[in-house]
């Protein structure tokens, strides 16, 4: 039987209904994600926070997020994607509310991980309700859609987040996107169809051992450490510590910073969008997805480099990080498809699992790295973020070099 097209499975009205709700939940998981890099320097004034602290505070929402990704896997399997993000969601509209009326980092560490908690789910069921709907050969160019709503959340949570602090302080934005987390829980809730998988149902010790098998697999451990590399590094810097070296190296004040941001976040969206399509077109070419990923990362290593070296203008340079930052992103499809579908969602999550404790480590130990040397105005000097950069961009070349063989055989 021959694939059908996207537009020929789906009605528009359908494909909306299963698209735009978890569309809305990254969005959201974006904003809370990166909202840090600008929030920063109003956090450290009002609550005397030095880098340490605000890598540790910024960085728990990995840790949470990280902790909860094998039981996730299990529970999108079992239960659906619809039913696990909507549910979770409500904890990061506490953790939202709770860091609006906190008082003391304590407080907010708290909110923050149940922040991480609540959108844990975001990205992974939406993978996996791709995976039940959509064509295998679409899930590169459908999982870039939902990944470049993501990337509007990192642009809303930079200028625009800027201009809103000015109205409203942190407190204001943070009760504004507890009501809104709510309102995307009730939508997803109520909008998304169900569909369950074909495979039988099985019991939690099987599932278990699907969790085992995936960890076991060559494949996966070829393919994967390239990509949380990456990701970590992406994530840890265009989070939190972009906004700091705008300001403390490249001598921007905030609103400059918060524009460079935008520009980072905007090339963010093009990247998902254009990542994922580029792979699905080359694959009808003969090239693989898994080759699009390594280039890509190979140019964001690149972009790096030159970033460290400062070169001129930054402001372009900062653009390729954004857009060849999402490079990785596509092995989660490429996983995905290297294992049955019943497992989709535990493949995806043992990934992210990966992703986002590496992300934790890297984000709270560039902290301390930068903490140790602090410049006398204010701020820290460039020597720690040279060192902190440095290091990430040696952990990407290691693991892009031990990715290298598998584009040489054919997947399992």
């Amino acid at each position: 039987m021959p694939k059908q097209t996207l537009s020929q499975r789906l009605p528009l009205a359908l494909l909306l209904r299963i698209l735009l709700p978890f569309a809305a939940g990254y969005f959201l998981s974006y904003i809370y994600r990166t909202i840090n890099a600008v929030l920063s320097p109003y956090l450290a004034t009002e609550l005397r926070l030095d880098a340490t602290d605000l890598g540790l505070l910024t960085s728990v929402y990995f840790l949470t997020f990280a902790a909860f990704q094998l039981p996730l896997g299990l529970l999108l399997d079992r239960f659906g994607p619809r039913r696990v993000e909507a549910t979770l969601l409500l904890f990061a509209a506490a953790g939202a509310g709770l860091f609006a009326v906190s008082g003391n980092s304590t407080e907010l560490i708290i909110g923050r991980g149940l922040i991480g908690l609540g959108v844990s789910a975001c990205l992974m069921a939406s993978f996996k309700a791709f995976v039940l709907w959509f064509p295998a050969a679409r899930l590169p160019a459908v999982n870039g859609w939902v990944l470049a709503a993501g990337g509007l959340g990192a642009l809303v949570a930079t200028a625009p987040v800027e201009a809103a602090l000015r109205l409203t302080g942190w407190r204001g934005v943070f009760a504004g996107l507890a009501i809104l987390t709510v309102a995307v829980a009730a939508a997803l809730w109520l909008a998304v169809p169900e569909r369950s998988s074909d495979a039988p149902a099985s019991g939690w010790r099987e599932q278990w051992r699907g969790v085992a098998e995936i960890f076991r697999s060559p494949v996966f451990w070829r393919i994967a450490p390239s990509s949380v590399v990456s990701q970590a590094a992406f994530m840890a810097i265009q989070g939190l510590w972009a906004g700091p070296w705008l300001r403390d190296v490249a001598g921007l004040d905030k609103t400059a910073a918060a524009g460079y941001l935008f520009w980072v976040a905007a090339a963010m969206v093009a990247g998902f969008l254009g990542m994922g399509q580029l792979a699905y077109r080359l694959s009808r070419r003969g090239i693989s997805p898994l080759a699009v990923a390594a280039g890509g990362m190979a140019l964001f290593m690149l972009a790096q480099l030159a970033l460290l070296l400062k070169l001129e203008p930054l402001l372009p340079l900062w653009v390729l990080f954004g857009f060849l930052g999402t490079a990785g992103t596509l092995n989660y499809a490429i996983l995905t498809q290297a294992f049955p579908p019943a497992l989709a969602g535990r493949v995806n999550t043992a990934l992210n699992l990966l992703v986002f404790v590496a992300a934790f480590a890297g984000q709270w130990g560039m902290g301390a790295i930068i903490n140790r040397w602090p410049a006398a105005g204010g701020g820290y000097a460039e020597p720690g973020y040279q060192l902190a950069f440095g290091l990430a961009l040696t952990g990407q070349l290691l693991t892009w070099v031990w990715l290298l063989p598998g584009l040489r055989r054919p997947r399992a």
